[in-house]
């Protein structure tokens, strides 16, 4: 009622929540568990066309946009984050190829992904995190290629992906300025991939070192031009931020289902918790934060659906506050739960676990405060004239 959805837009939730409830609760502490990458419910999800959620008609997808695929991150996440995840890096490698890419690349490559082939997006370095003015990878002109050396690290997807965005510098002289944007395959000689990261939370997902030792690239398949590499991440962290919004809103939204079913079959002083006054507020809250979380992202990528303007603010706020409301209501989750919420027989400790990484990935939450100050003073001085 709050959030009026097209047919086709509910049919995605609808499918999205479906795969959750049935393939991926069951499984969600194994893969926790185990840390093994979900092939199997990846392949459910292409069997399922939602791969082709976010692909223009024309390439083989649904062309359903932003919003579409931020109801199914939403849905996906809120069976397991870790296992979402494999969806949701999917979309962000693929975004640079989305907004910048040439007719012979989408052609190539889109389709592909729309049939369900795993992309990552690779701008990470050990010294280059929030910093990406410090990338060092480099790529060099030879003739008909370019070759590529250097490592990436903390990439979604990372040795389970086929097809790889890469940010490189083509041009060390010009700093950030000389960095460029390739597509890179899994197959290509030299690639190679490094250990695959232990993490706190979203342990099903596979995050990876990304070593490049002369790897030569097609020149076909620079994205863009020279010298616009840090412009394609940039408009790509734009668009895909919504969808770690979604991320955070479907683990929060977990959590709360949790606890409120917990709420009503625990019972203390001869009575059920959730007639608690305390327990009341708590849940209260939790759901008033969930609604305006779930505004905020979905108005956010209705907005990136509808035109090409800048949203460095807006998706940036999106991410921020969805991923701190993520961060409230599982630790309100776990404190509803009390002693039981603390053991892994119970899944509000791993969405306790899960959330934490939306504070961090695709812009720290402190950094994109400064991107959303920077903004308002870019829009305060325009408005005045200076």
């Amino acid at each position: 009622m709050l959030y009026p959805l097209t047919e086709e837009e509910k049919m995605i939730k609808d499918i999205a929540r479906k795969i959750a409830k049935e393939k991926i609760v069951p499984v969600r502490a194994k893969f926790d568990e185990t840390e093994e990458f979900p092939w199997d419910i990846v392949k459910v999800m292409a069997d399922a066309d939602l791969f082709r959620v976010f692909i223009p008609e024309e390439y083989e997808g649904l062309g359903m946009g932003v919003f579409a695929m931020c109801l199914a991150v939403e849905e996906l996440s809120w069976g397991c984050a870790g296992i979402a995840l494999s969806y949701a890096g999917t979309a962000l490698g693929t975004f640079p190829i989305l907004l910048y890419g040439n007719e012979e690349q989408k052609k190539k490559y889109l389709p592909q992904i729309a049939g369900g082939k795993i992309a990552a997006f690779c701008i990470t370095e050990p010294q280059a995190g929030s910093d990406a003015l410090s990338i060092r990878t480099r790529a060099e002109r030879d003739g008909d290629v370019y070759v590529l050396n250097g490592l990436k690290q903390f990439i979604t997807n990372g040795g389970e992906a086929d097809i790889y965005t890469v940010i490189a510098l083509t041009d060390p002289t010009k700093g950030i300025r000389g960095a460029s944007a390739f597509i890179v395959e899994k197959d290509m000689p030299g690639l190679k991939f490094g250990k695959k990261e232990k993490k706190l939370g979203i342990r099903a997902s596979a995050t990876r070192e990304i070593i490049f030792e002369n790897v030569k690239v097609p020149k076909e398949n620079l994205i863009a031009r020279e010298g616009f590499g840090l412009f394609v991440a940039m408009r790509t962290f734009d668009n895909a931020r919504p969808g770690v919004a979604a991320q955070a809103l479907g683990i929060a939204q977990s959590a709360f289902d949790a606890a409120v079913e917990y709420a009503m079959e625990r019972k203390q002083f001869g009575q059920p918790i959730i007639s608690f006054q305390a327990i009341q507020h708590i849940l209260a809250d939790m759901a008033i934060k969930i609604e305006a979380a779930r505004s905020l992202t979905y108005s956010v990528a209705k907005a990136i659906d509808r035109g090409k303007g800048d949203f460095s603010k807006e998706s940036s706020i999106a991410k921020c506050f969805a991923s701190d409301i993520a961060m409230e209501v599982t630790v309100d989750a776990v404190q509803i739960f009390g002693g039981y919420g603390y053991i892994k027989d119970y899944p509000v400790e791993k969405m306790m676990r899960d959330a934490k990484i939306t504070q961090i990935y695709e812009g720290t939450n402190q950094i994109l405060r400064n991107t959303i100050a920077s903004c308002i003073l870019k829009e305060k001085r325009k408005a005045i004239g200076t």
